[in-house]
């Protein structure tokens, strides 16, 4: 009978056994694709939570699952791609801190949907937002009309 608390070798849980490299590469790729894909194809945005928050809760969440769950074959690998993560994430808020053009794109503004009380049918269509939608939002702000 095997002792259910007992590990056979320490090494396996904490050396990692894929290359930092290969994990940075990995993570970095998934990152920058995901976020461009979602940047350029999902342009709403969920209330003041932007794409990239969302993104990054996922991909540490799954990230920190697979290191748990045995994906991976050492904490260390999990750890090390949960922190190439947070780094580009940073990345991305620094460099739209020190360059406007990049803050353009990964915080675009609001494109406004309503101007001067007359509804921009271009910029509804633009963000695929229907009528009554905007009418919803309007009333949940207090706006009859």
């Amino acid at each position: 009978m095997t002792n259910i608390f007992s590990i056979p070798d320490w090494s396996e849980i904490f050396i990692p056994a894929k290359p930092i490299l290969e994990i940075f590469i990995r993570g970095s790729i998934i990152y920058i694709g995901l976020f461009t894909l979602l940047r350029l194809i999902l342009k709403r945005q969920v209330s003041s939570i932007s794409i990239s928050d969302i993104l990054l809760l996922v991909l540490i969440a799954d990230a920190a699952q697979n290191a748990m769950a045995d994906q991976y074959d050492s904490v260390t690998d999990g750890i090390f791609l949960v922190t190439t993560i947070i780094f580009w994430n940073f990345m991305f808020d620094w460099l739209s801190y020190r360059f406007p053009r990049i803050l353009q794109f990964i915080h675009p503004p609001p494109l406004p949907l309503v101007k001067n009380g007359k509804i921009i049918l271009q910029n509804m269509r633009r963000e695929f937002i229907t009528k009554e939608e905007l009418m919803s939002k309007l009333r949940e702000q207090g706006v009859d009309q």
